[in-house]
């Protein structure tokens, strides 16, 4: 990439970002644009979070944006990072640092005034770049500009040792080679198979967190196919085996226009047993919400119309599962079909079945089950028919009662 200057773009007239700059010396040397934000930039991304580094120490940031009246939040103080909030959103400001220790999972900084230490110390090439605010003259110390030309993801020095450093970075690398990357770097690649056992030492919703941002990518399944092949998820993800699903469920992602769902996705790599999804859920620190959207998603069991199967499991999970199971056309079709419908409410109540002489108790419940389960399978008919269906249930009960 032979530009050697920041374009222009939106983000950088976002309200109050002038005063933050202008508040943390961006007029001194003292502030730059850093990470994704110019990665982003450059590439010609939408960008929504603006991270800059800065010389001044944590305790001249927190000083000096109380005297611009910027409110600051110390979130991470400990490692340098204070969270500037401004009308558009937050933007995080970090004191530039250098690694003392590290053990896989954290590591022991110091504050520095070098902007090398600190690109040192970042994971890949090309989340290491610099941009001075005013001038938009760009700063790479590891050849970050020609990697991202050659759509390359590569370690920050030795891969193995980067690895060591932070255990997270073997995901990391596949999420930015399915972002970023044309071609796996060789030696990357090597050492995150030689360190695939390392993820077993991460806590599970780092992996999580990971795994899910990976599948959101449009490259996830040519990716998470790399990974099957050399190992990398063997560890802690076993049961994942294949990507023919994915592959399938996110073409019929892109045919029926809808927006590639990590969950969806997740839950297309396992075999279609519902106690998986819960487990493998479980196991990953999901959600309960999404932990039974897994389960049904992964539940084969037929269904008489796409309408019926929202209204027993709602929508969404009704689309995971004409995505995941239906043959594709039928997918497509069905799935338009319950987009933006809302599932009726069954306009009878226990109170007006006891109302017509039912006793109270099993056989209400019962009564109201059956009538639900006939308008369901009418695929929800009038009111005229609605009616007729209640009569006919009610007379059934009252006849049982009497004999």
């Amino acid at each position: 990439m032979e530009r050697l200057i920041l374009p222009q773009a939106a983000w950088r007239d976002r309200a109050g970002l002038a005063s933050l700059l202008s508040a943390l010396g961006a007029t001194q040397g003292d502030a730059r644009f850093v990470g994704g934000v110019v990665r982003d930039t450059l590439l010609g991304l939408p960008v929504q979070d603006i991270d800059i580094a800065t010389r001044l120490t944590p305790d001249t940031v927190m000083q000096r944006l109380k005297n611009a009246d910027i409110r600051a939040v110390p979130t991470g103080l400990a490692h340098g990072t204070i969270t500037a909030i401004l009308p558009d959103g937050p933007v995080e400001v970090t004191t530039l640092r250098r690694d003392i220790a590290t053990d896989g999972r954290h590591a022991t900084i110091a504050f520095t005034d070098d902007w090398k230490d600190d690109a040192a110390r970042r994971d890949f090439t090309i989340n290491a770049l610099y941009a001075d605010p005013l001038s938009g003259q760009l700063f790479d110390y590891f050849g970050g500009l020609d990697d991202l030309a050659a759509r390359q993801v590569r370690f920050i020095g030795d891969p193995l040792q980067r690895i060591a450093e932070d255990h997270l970075r073997i995901l990391r690398f596949f999420r930015f080679l399915a972002r970023f990357g044309d071609t796996a770097d060789a030696d990357g690649l090597a050492a995150c198979t030689a360190r695939a056992n390392d993820l077993m030492a991460l806590s599970r919703e780092r992996i999580a967190d990971e795994l899910l941002k990976l599948l959101h990518v449009p490259g996830a399944a040519t990716i998470v196919q790399l990974m099957l092949t050399n190992g990398i998820l063997a560890p802690v993800l076993p049961e994942i085996t294949s990507t023919d699903r994915l592959t399938r469920v996110m073409a019929l992602e892109r045919e029926a226009g809808l927006e590639g769902d990590p969950i969806r996705r997740l839950s297309a790599l396992l075999a279609d047993e519902p106690a998986l999804g819960e487990a493998i859920g479980a196991r990953l620190k999901l959600s309960i919400a999404n932990r039974k959207r897994m389960m049904l998603a992964l539940d084969a069991t037929p269904w008489p119309n796409p309408f019926a199967l929202a209204y027993r499991i709602g929508v969404e999970s009704a689309v995971d599962r004409l995505i995941l199971h239906c043959p594709a056309e039928k997918a497509i079709d069905e799935v338009r079909l319950i987009l933006g419908w809302t599932p009726p409410r069954l306009p009878v109540s226990g109170g007006a079945l006891v109302e017509r002489g039912i006793d109270r108790g099993p056989g209400v419940a019962r009564t109201l089950r059956q009538i639900e389960d006939q308008w369901v399978a009418e695929n929800f008919p009038d009111d005229a028919r609605l009616s007729a269906i209640i009569d006919a249930s009610v007379d059934q009960a009252l006849r049982a009662t009497k004999n």
